[in-house]
């Protein structure tokens, strides 16, 4: 049975439009499962969220990407199969790796609810990169079956299915996650952890205050990650914990934390409606800049706006 705590409520047509389209793993799901929502997150992250009641065969052939494969609900009856003696041991919170370029055979059956997350091969490498400064051939992800991680899992369930995928101040946090998980692949599960990580400093002054000034000139845009490691000439990776070091949080919260600063701004001028401003600042609507606006602050905007005045 799905919990109906973790399932969402998107169109029951799902039309897809994104890079997640050139993906093995999501063109091989596409015919036969129902994609509940999908979305892209700057270049080194691309997500879906999937349900599937099904008796088949699926192969994954040669994907030129990596997946982190979470099992929202359901999957009891999925099976990896390798030889004889398939893989068994699915279920609700259970995580599969699978590496780009290893072709994998799963015997489905019965229903499934699951998320999944899809980094390709390039942004891995050049996370590699950066994290050890040695040649990404060098470190490989094993596939991993069924295994329990509760990072992974948490985040996903708390980080990353409850938001609006397609508002632009929930898709920077949607990124953030991304590398977050991109990261923990490369701590946990790769062939060189052994190696440990590098050891920077944080951003520039210079870097810092053009980032900064980025932030600000896009607030109504659906900023990412990427766009911003760009500016630094990092990548998505990297630039998430160099921000992190030099400015004392996560970049997802510090653009959140500007847009709010915005809103309010604009509620002390009067000049515009809460919904004109909710638009203005990145939010999907009024009701939600409402809810993040009393998350932060402790009152609504009406509330704020009548105490400035």
């Amino acid at each position: 049975m799905f919990d109906p705590q973790f399932a969402s409520a998107p169109p029951a047509k799902f039309q897809p439009n994104g890079r997640y389209q050139k993906f093995e793993v999501f063109n091989q799901l596409i015919g036969d499962a129902n994609l509940l929502r999908a979305g892209d997150f700057g270049d080194s992250i691309s997500v879906a969220h999937w349900r599937r009641q099904a008796d088949v065969l699926t192969r994954y052939t040669d994907p030129d990407h990596h997946t982190i494969s979470l099992y929202v609900n359901g999957g009891t009856g999925i099976q990896r199969k390798i030889g004889a003696d398939p893989l068994t041991g699915g279920g609700p919170g259970r995580v599969c790796l699978m590496p780009a370029h290893m072709t994998s055979d799963w015997v489905v059956q019965g229903e499934v609810e699951l998320f999944h997350l899809y980094i390709p091969h390039t942004a891995w490498e050049r996370a590699v990169v950066e994290a050890f400064d040695i040649e990404p051939n060098g470190v490989e992800v094993p596939e991993k079956t069924f295994f329990l991680d509760p990072l992974i899992e948490q985040t996903v369930r708390s980080a990353m299915l409850p938001l609006d995928w397609d508002v632009p101040a929930d898709r920077m946090a949607m990124s953030n996650a991304g590398q977050l998980l991109m990261g923990h692949m490369l701590r946990s599960y790769s062939t060189r952890r052994d190696l440990g990580f590098k050891v920077r400093g944080g951003l520039s002054p210079v870097i810092k205050r053009r980032v900064f000034d980025y932030v600000d000139a896009n607030l109504d845009q659906p900023l990412t990650i990427e766009e911003l490691a760009d500016i630094a000439d990092l990548s998505a990776y990297h630039f998430a914990r160099m921000f992190r070091k030099t400015v004392g949080e996560a970049p997802h919260k510090f653009v959140l934390r500007r847009r709010i600063e915005r809103a309010m701004h604009m509620l002390r001028l009067g000049a515009d409606s809460v919904a004109e401003i909710a638009v203005a600042t990145g939010f999907s609507s009024q009701a939600h800049l409402t809810t993040r606006f009393r998350n932060m602050t402790g009152i609504t905007p009406a509330k704020y706006r009548e105490i400035a005045a």
